[in-house]
């Protein structure tokens, strides 16, 4: 039962590490991506539709990205989109088939913006990871009448380890971000 319980702890950790990390690639840096545009919801005849759905992108140039439609009815939508973006500081250009959106320079106080960006991020998912070990915790208490006191002491000890290990991956891809944001 333990096994159990922590096994589905394990699994929900992992996708909140995973999550973290891709919260993380949306804060540019000096360099585009074509992961920034990861979250952008573009409307689609009044439906919000992933912009992966409508159009590829692609990163020919080291600060460029082109992003070309497959309904090039959706151009002027993905444009404004695009443009409403936070954080991203650019200005997209529609030839007609595609938008170009070519990324300023970085300076050195909006790097160190970047960087407490995605410091709060991290912090959001230590907290949503301390909140699956909380909740993990409680159905440990509630197996406490059928497995006994020492089995669920064991079993918090294990999901201690456990998200302690999943808040110091938090932590190094959090260092990483932070080293690439304040690279030149």
């Amino acid at each position: 039962m333990i096994a159990d319980v922590l096994a589905e702890a394990t699994s929900r950790m992992d996708r909140a590490v995973e999550a973290a990390k891709e919260d993380f690639a949306t804060v540019r840096t000096g360099r585009a991506n074509p992961q920034l545009f990861q979250r952008v919801m573009v409307d689609y005849y009044g439906t919000p539709t992933p912009l992966q759905q409508l159009a590829a992108l692609a990163n020919p140039e080291a600060r460029t990205v082109v992003i070309t439609p497959y309904d090039k009815s959706a151009l002027k939508a993905i444009e404004e989109a695009v443009r409403e973006m936070p954080n991203l500081g650019a200005n997209p250009t529609n030839d007609g088939n595609l938008v170009r959106v070519t990324m300023p320079e970085l300076t050195e106080e909006r790097r160190k913006e970047y960087v407490k960006l995605v410091r709060t991020k991290g912090e959001d998912a230590k907290v949503r990871l301390r909140g699956i070990r909380r909740q993990v915790k409680d159905d440990l208490e509630a197996l406490k009448d059928e497995i006994g006191e020492d089995d669920v002491a064991r079993g918090e000890k294990e999901l201690d380890a456990l998200t302690k290990k999943h808040v110091d991956l938090v932590d190094e891809a959090l260092k990483n971000k932070e080293v690439e944001l304040l690279e030149v």
